[in-house]
């Protein structure tokens, strides 16, 4: 153990190899030991450092040369006769590890410092300096040459004996330093970039500026022309002053502005509606309803409801009565696909004398859609709405919202709340766009929306909406539709001639029955298009040949048989019962099956079933076993039993409150060993209690049960008003069956009731 010297270094770390002078006499000192202090606080690790030459500095202070030899550990200390303290001296020189364990990291923390010195301007020399250490320990001490480690690092590589580990941390500064050099470079490159820019932009504006004077095309004749163009308009009052103060902000601030691409932008917005133009309505409700009529097949209560809007319309202006801002009508059609929900639109703005705008809504999340953006975002621009009276050219189109029932929302806004504005007749005369920023007056636009369903759409959007539902079409209907409208159609879309191709309505129907199964008419389309495709193949390869259709031909063209009326099949065993659904795509029949077997008296439900049918099944077992003696069922059966429901398709959800009877059906049917009756299907919801309650949906259900091949259909007794909107011609051939408990229910499903309610 040697004893040194002791001479803290303040707010200085010597590393070894690094020669300093310090304002010290050491006497005949040969050697001591640099600590690093800072705040008072000594580092536990020092330099052993050789005495060199004394010297004299400016002022008479006296000086030392000392350089650093290698690490060493201070340890218990004591003043010797002069005051000066002593310690003992744990010496630690550097153990070098294999250079086969080092050399990648040299290798990595030379070229880190060479990046560092080159973006630094070095001249070389330090990095001559470096290249010329081979010690490994010596190579990683060089980093405490950097003037931009702090006091804390350069100790922490100080104290660091590990000559591997030294290296790899000081590998780790450097890395810093060098990120940190090349953020400050690209920053001042930046800088210099956007300073030369704007001079160069400067100087091109002010060529432009001294050519467009040459050629008398100067900010004077910019300005004149939008002063023309806004005279010109027709705006209101209020959005004219506003047109002629941001055409003023033009003119003073000349076209050399940044902000004024920004105005002539917005200028270009306003002057470009058709604040003034409106199309000449034809409010003839005979008219209407001839080219609706020619249009669409069915669809009544669409098109009354039309007719009485225009006739409403009419009385009006030949009555001399001012229009009723706050009396608008927003048409909202539901029903599944294919209807003809947005087709119908075109054909009231051809009715009409309206122009048509289309606006899809589907997956828009974003707010500034309907509204616009402010003009202060960079690459802002008005709402839908503004651009579909642009595109119409009128303040009075009609205006489809397609989709309205798809609008999401997340951090960018709700714009279904944006459309309450839009469509509350009460507000929509003063609506205002956010990029606009001036009032809009929609009143005069004949809003129509289309939604496949109601429950997606907020309460509050709803409220503004009157309701007519598509609830699809009768096998009459799609025969008229596909021989009156589809076929031409297709006729023309694959250039076939008219009367050069032609079907029979049973061949129609024997499409539509077997390669179909929708309440709308696209897929019906789709497959009349497919089998068009292989007629006009033949006709391309024996043009002379004659082309008859028959049941052959189509079999040819779309395959084998699709869909199956499968009803009786299902239903032929107990413990299996018809219900009646209503889905996205329209009405739709589902099948009810029910198990049983040895267990603890559990229920399992599968079918990737909803709460509210689950809530029905459990329900429906509830009803069954407290009701069993009255039902003729067996309580044995009911002792220590799973019972086991499935709906089939388990790749659709289900869910709604309109299955209760028929798990309750099931059931019964499955213990008392009946079958249920094969032409039978319901719908209905059941109360511990036996009530049946009401369900919504019965047009549609009971158009998929006739699709279905049934012929009775049980019904809450509340929902026998809905039958009259029911085609006749599908009442005709049906049965109805209102009824009010579970018993009665029963009754007509299980064979004992015969007494149907024809409608």
């Amino acid at each position: 153990m040697t004893t040194l010297r002791l001479i803290p270094t303040d707010d200085l770390v010597v590393f070894p190899g690094m020669d300093v002078t310090l304002p010290v006499s050491v006497g005949s000192e040969s050697r001591v030991l640099l600590v690093p202090r800072e705040d008072g606080r000594f580092a536990s690790v020092g330099v052993v450092a050789e005495v060199g030459q004394a010297l004299r500095l400016p002022g008479g202070v006296r000086a030392v040369t000392l350089k650093g030899l290698h690490r060493a550990v201070a340890g218990s200390a004591h003043p010797d006769q002069e005051g000066n303290l002593r310690v003992e001296v744990d010496e630690r020189p550097d153990e070098n590890p294999p250079r086969s364990q080092t050399i990648e990291l040299e290798k990595e923390y030379r070229a880190v410092v060479a990046e560092i010195l080159d973006l630094r301007g070095d001249d070389g020399r330090i990095a001559s300096f470096v290249r010329a250490i081979e010690e490994v320990g010596t190579l990683a001490d060089t980093c405490g040459y950097s003037p931009d480690l702090t006091f804390a690092q350069k100790v922490e590589i100080l104290e660091t004996f590990d000559v591997k580990e030294r290296l790899r941390r000081a590998l780790d500064l450097q890395r810093e330093r060098l990120t940190e050099l090349q953020l400050r470079k690209r920053i001042r490159e930046d800088v210099d970039a956007g300073s030369q820019k704007q001079q160069k932009e400067y100087v091109l504006r002010r060529q432009m500026d001294a050519i467009r004077k040459e050629l008398g095309d100067d900010d004077d004749a910019v300005v004149d022309e939008y002063r023309s163009k806004i005279a010109e308009a027709g705006m209101p009052d209020a959005i004219r002053e506003q047109a002629e103060r941001e055409l003023g902000r033009l003119e003073r601030m000349g076209d050399s502005s940044p902000e004024s691409q920004q105005i002539r932008t917005y200028l270009d917005w306003l002057v470009s509606l058709p604040w003034s133009k409106r199309s000449d309505e034809n409010l003839d409700p005979l008219n209407a309803r001839s080219v609706l009529d020619a249009d669409h097949a069915g669809l009544d209560d669409v098109k009354q409801r039309i007719t009485d809007y225009l006739a409403v319309r009419k009385l009006r202006e030949e009555r001399g009565i001012e229009p009723d801002r706050k009396s608008g009508v927003i048409l909202t059609l539901v029903g599944p696909p294919g209807t003809g929900k947005t087709s119908i639109g075109e054909s009231v703005a051809r009715a009409t004398g309206r122009e048509f705008v289309r606006i899809a809504l589907g997956g828009v999340r974003d707010e500034a859609e309907i509204r616009g953006h402010r003009r202060t975002y960079i690459g802002a621009m008005p709402g839908r709405l503004v651009r579909a009276l642009r595109d119409a050219g009128t303040m009075n189109p009609v205006i489809l919202l397609d989709e309205v029932d798809k609008l999401g929302n997340d951090w960018r806004g709700d714009p279904s709340a944006a459309l309450l504005e839009v469509l509350d007749p009460a507000q929509n005369h003063t609506f205002r766009d956010h990029y606009l920023d001036v009032e809009l007056d929609l009143s005069e636009v004949l809003f129509i929306a289309t939604a496949n369903v109601v429950d997606s759409i907020p309460a509050p959007l709803l409220d503004r909406m009157e309701i007519i539902r598509f609830d699809g079409y009768t096998l009459d209907e799609k025969t008229a539709i596909a021989r009156d409208y589809l076929w031409p159609r297709q006729l023309k879309r694959n250039a076939l001639r008219p009367g050069e191709v032609e079907i029979s309505a049973p061949l129609l129907r024997l499409i539509i029955d077997e390669y179909t199964r929708e309440a709308g008419v696209r897929q019906l389309e789709r497959e009349l298009g497919k089998l068009l495709r292989k007629m006009a193949t033949r006709v391309a390869i024996q043009p002379d040949a004659a082309i008859e259709i028959d049941e052959a031909t189509i079999r040819d063209a779309l395959g084998r048989q699709k869909h199956y009326t499968e009803v009786a099949s299902r239903v032929a065993v107990p413990g299996v019962a018809t219900g009646l659904a209503v889905t996205g795509a329209g009405g739709d029949v589902l099948f009810v099956e029910v198990a049983t077997m040895p267990g603890k008296g559990g229920l399992v439900l599968t079918g990737q079933l909803g709460e509210v049918m689950k809530e029905s099944a459990q329900i429906a077992l509830s009803y069954v076993r407290s009701h069993a003696a009255p039902l003729g069922i067996d309580k044995n059966l009911l002792k220590e039993r799973e019972f086991h429901i499935h709906v089939p398709a388990g790749a659709i959800p289900k869910d709604g409150p309109s299955a209760g009877i028929t798990i309750a059906t099931a059931l019964v049917s499955l213990l008392t060993g009946r079958a249920v009756r094969n032409h039978v299907g319901m719908t209905g919801e059941v109360t511990l209690q036996g009530r049946v309650l009401p369900i919504g949906g019965l047009k549609q259900k009971v158009l998929a049960a006739h699709a279905a091949g049934l012929t009775d259909v049980v019904l809450p007794e509340r929902n026998a008003p809905d039958l009259d909107d029911v085609p006749a011609e599908v009442r005709n051939v049906m049965h109805f069956h209102p009824v009010g408990t579970i018993d009665q229910v029963l009754r007509v499903a299980l064979g004992s009731d015969r007494a149907a309610i024809a409608a």
